[in-house]
């Protein structure tokens, strides 16, 4: 898996570029969260997909009922039975996102250097001169000048299906805008995006929280995607909320980085969350241009040296509807795994495209070339240095168990945790091989029955690009009192046998904790 790693700094051999990939037991180091929809929910596809490489299904709040995702999260559960192949559940919140309410459901068409009016009198007729909208506070946000962008699939590019709109007045509630390209609205809901425009609204809406404390107490969600988070604050009111919530005190806070504000306030916010998604269709409406790429560079970097999973949207938007990526999105993947992304998340590809299972195996092999050119000693060396001394125990325990396992060309590294911190912090120095996280169950009770802890922990690791979970037997203990784990260990190099990631004379590292003491050593395998 390692020989074959070679550095776009030096040169490559140009035939050597067109040598079949060798088909590995993991698609790729790199996670897909794939979003579940109306293309997307039975039981077959969804098989499908996770057998294509998806590991965290996105439920997306924004359209749909409870009941209809519960419908799609019954079928998840039985693919994730038949494939054997584990799966976390991510919870996307509507959070103040502004539509444009078409109840007839007709196609509206829109002529450039015409005038339409915003109104929040939803009970008028969505036309071409009227579109009502679901917040009456918009008149008050925006003033003459500003960019307001409507469209069902936020900015691609070849914009025939949303519009940008000037704002010439505003009279009373309603906004007076000239419309700047030609452009046809199909659908019954629209999303409206106001360029750097601040909308006092909630992010956690009433609406969310009754999702939430419903929806995903019931399925124990592991992560909550918290759409326009704009303040550190947000963050903190959300934990605050899920604290409150029985078992997902445990669920994970992904901030959604939508907007000039939450760039603004980037440091702090992620200070705050487990990890941050990068939702570049709408910051791409927000930021000028040439300034995204900037920004998702400057952004992965900061998540990759906090240790925290940062995930990337809207990369083949175009696969939608089509079999094949853009040669820009297909480049455009590879970038996001050599800037450093954790996890490609799939919207619209996904949910209503034709070809969910198709993109996320083109998705999983141009992310698992881009790793093989990525440059890990640079990265290591940063990290290392990022971090500077003295480092805490677990940290330099860490990068010691990368750094050994590079150096003796390891097949995996196995680290046996009990809450995925030092699994993660493994998988922050970003090592070439996989590491195999063997997940201890703690045995805890509330006085009324025992439970195991231990699933979360192991579903939440599926976001973390190069980090493997499995679930260990409880009657094994991961901090045994002798220097050998030998059962737990057995069965992790048999996971690995068996997955086809380690093999005869292969070197494992191991990371273990011995009583207090944290120990890494070197396994050299026999016949």
């Amino acid at each position: 898996m390692h020989s074959n790693h070679l550095l776009l700094e030096e040169p490559i051999r140009m035939a050597s570029i067109l040598e079949p990939s060798k088909a590995s037991f993991f698609p790729a180091m790199t996670k897909i969260v794939g979003t579940l929809g109306p293309k997307s929910r039975s039981v077959e596809v969804i098989s499908g997909c996770l057998k294509a490489g998806m590991s965290v299904a996105r439920f997306d709040f924004s359209w749909g009922n409870p009941e209809y995702h519960q419908e799609t999260l019954e079928n998840l559960k039985a693919a994730i039975k038949s494939t054997k192949k584990l799966c976390a559940v991510m919870l996307d919140t509507v959070g103040p996102e502004l539509q444009v309410v078409n109840k007839s459901e007709k196609a509206i068409s829109l002529q450039a250097d015409g005038v339409v009016v915003l109104t929040p009198d939803q009970e008028k007729e969505a036309s071409s001169e009227l579109l009502p909208i679901n917040f009456d506070g918009l008149s008050k946000a925006v003033k003459k000048g500003d960019t307001i962008f409507i469209g069902q699939y936020l900015f691609t590019g070849s914009e025939t299906t949303s519009v940008w709109l000037e704002v010439s007045e505003v009279t009373g509630d309603d906004v007076v805008c000239v419309i700047k390209n030609s452009a046809t609205l199909a659908g019954s809901l629209f999303t409206l995006h106001g360029s750097q425009i601040r909308i006092e609204l909630p992010t956690l809406s009433d609406k969310d929280k009754e999702v939430i404390s419903t929806w995903g107490v019931q399925n124990k969600i592991d992560f909550l995607s918290l759409s326009y988070t704009r303040h550190a604050e947000d963050v903190r009111h959300a934990r605050e909320f899920l604290s409150k919530l029985g078992d997902l005190s445990q669920t994970q806070i992904f901030a959604k980085i939508e907007n000039v504000e939450g760039l603004n306030h980037f440091d702090e916010i992620l200070q705050e969350a487990d990890g941050i998604i990068l939702s570049r269709g709408n910051l791409g409406i927000d930021l000028p241009p040439e300034k995204v790429f900037l920004f998702q560079k400057a952004a992965l970097y900061k998540c990759n040296m906090a240790g925290k999973p940062a995930v990337v949207t809207r990369v083949v938007d175009s696969m939608t509807d089509n079999l094949r990526p853009t040669r820009a999105e297909a480049t455009d993947v590879a970038n996001a795994v050599l800037d450093g992304t954790d996890a490609i998340l799939l919207g619209a590809e996904t949910l209503r495209g034709l070809y969910p299972i198709e993109t996320i195996s083109t998705v999983g092999r141009i992310c698992s070339e881009a790793e093989k050119v990525f440059n890990q000693d640079l990265y290591f060396k940063k990290t290392v240095k990022y971090v500077g001394e003295p480092m805490t125990h677990l940290e330099s325990i860490a990068s010691s168990a990368v750094r050994a396992a590079i150096k003796v060309k390891a097949s995996v590294i196995i680290c046996f945790t009990s809450s995925g911190r030092a699994a993660r912090l493994i998988a922050k120095y970003r090592p070439t091989m996989p590491v195999l996280s063997v997940v201890i169950p703690r045995l805890k009770t509330n006085q009324l029955k025992w439970s195991f802890s231990g699933a979360f922990e192991a579903r939440q690791s599926l976001i973390v690009r190069g980090l493997f979970p499995m679930l260990a037997d409880p009657r094994h203990p991961a901090e045994s009192t002798s220097a050998t784990n030998e059962s737990v260990l057995k069965v992790a190099l048999d996971h690995g046998k068996t997955s086809g990631i380690i093999k005869s004379h292969d070197r494992v590292v191991v990371c273990q904790k011995v009583g207090d003491a944290s120990v890494v050593k070197i396994i050299e395998l026999e016949d």
